[in-house]
């Protein structure tokens, strides 16, 4: 007979218990990748705040400054033209949406949890 949802969670969350108590290290799981937070360089800082964020926190501020600031291209939307705050972090004056990412990576520092 398989496990019901409810006791299939139930035995997963005294596993993780379980663990944490043998190793004494936390259980990984919701807070790590993109949910991890991070610390804004001062250049992204300007942008998005200087407090420490999720990963995916920044880049939807970062879309909220270029959105705010009419930064897309009129012809391509993937492409962002970069205002002087944006130059810093990116290096150049134009970035396509997928490049954004590897730019902001070099900004952000992961904290110590």
């Amino acid at each position: 007979m398989a496990r019901s949802r409810e006791k299939r969670g139930k035995d997963e969350t005294a596993a993780a218990e379980k663990k944490v108590k043998a190793t004494g290290k936390r259980a990984g799981g919701a807070r790590g990748g993109i949910t991890a937070p991070v610390t804004p360089s001062p250049e992204l800082a300007e942008i998005v705040g200087s407090k420490d964020l999720p990963r995916s926190e920044v880049v939807s501020k970062m879309w909220t400054y270029i959105k705010k600031n009419d930064l897309q291209d009129a012809k391509d939307r993937r492409q962002i033209n970069a205002d002087d705050k944006l130059a810093k972090i990116f290096g150049k004056k134009a970035v396509s949406m997928f490049e954004m990412n590897k730019h902001l990576s070099s900004h952000l520092t992961a904290t110590k949890g």
